[in-house]
């Protein structure tokens, strides 16, 4: 581990795993000789309003070659429990003494870090306990955004029981919208019905499609490049149509019902 900088206030922790129960190891895919997961951790670097950017990760020995590529490319991580995936943010969230949480998740390879920094504005202007861009989806699956305070991160470690509440770090916070005050961050028109994330290999071939058509002339291709993109090739958007968003968190509840 790295030294903590105590002036850090916001600061973005990337959830990942080599062991994904749908695509296992998708993280460490090659995208033009880059593992996804790099991809995306250049892209969050991107970000004006971002302190400090970690990677939490578990103490599972799969997840040892992650770390030996967190180390490779100097970025900093934390290790905790592969199922209690709260645990594992709160504990991080503690050790780099963070005041505002940025939550993402290693399965958006084309993140923009302009939706990043407006999501982050619009929390601290509006001095929510908690904002997402997901509350209402409006923007495509797969450029996902949390931000919450550290005390509201806090308050669900100690309160939450449910397995999908410890899996799915803010699903206690954002199911007590009576306890928390709830920051909808939504796009200017409804975006919702494109799927940019990666569960399936059918998802990584639509990224890889889109990193193939874009990146070697810019790196850093927002939303509105990707769009232009399908305009011009549509069978590319086509590519994961069948598959349905948070498949993962109804997995979940399922196992609450159970």
């Amino acid at each position: 581990m790295i030294t903590v900088d105590n002036s850090a206030n916001v600061i973005a922790f990337i959830q990942a795993r080599v062991s994904s129960s749908r695509l296992p190891g998708k993280v460490l895919m090659p995208i033009l000789a880059k593992p996804m997961l790099q991809h995306q951790i250049e892209r969050v670097q991107l970000s004006r309003m971002i302190d400090k950017l970690v990677v939490v990760t578990s103490t599972e020995p799969s997840d040892d070659q992650l770390i030996k590529l967190l180390k490779k490319i100097n970025v900093e991580f934390y290790r905790g429990s592969i199922d209690n995936v709260l645990d594992r943010f709160y504990q991080a969230a503690c050790y780099f003494q963070a005041k505002h949480i940025v939550r993402l998740t290693g399965d958006c390879p084309v993140i923009d870090a302009k939706v990043i920094d407006d999501a982050i504005n619009f929390h601290l202007k509006g001095g929510f306990d908690y904002t997402s861009n997901t509350l209402e989806p409006t923007f495509p699956d797969g450029l996902d955004v949390e931000v919450l305070q550290f005390s509201t991160l806090e308050n669900a470690w100690k309160n939450a029981k449910l397995q999908s509440e410890l899996e799915h770090v803010t699903s206690y916070i954002y199911k007590h919208p009576e306890l928390f005050s709830l920051g909808n961050f939504k796009c200017d028109k409804d975006l919702s019905g494109f799927r940019w994330t990666v569960d399936e290999m059918d998802d990584f071939k639509k990224i890889f499609e889109i990193y193939k058509a874009l990146y070697p002339q810019n790196q850093n291709f927002s939303l509105s490049d990707i769009l232009n993109l399908f305009k011009k090739n549509p069978e590319i958007r086509l590519l994961n149509k069948d598959i349905r968003r948070n498949e993962g968190y109804q997995k979940s509840i399922e196992k609450d019902n159970i």
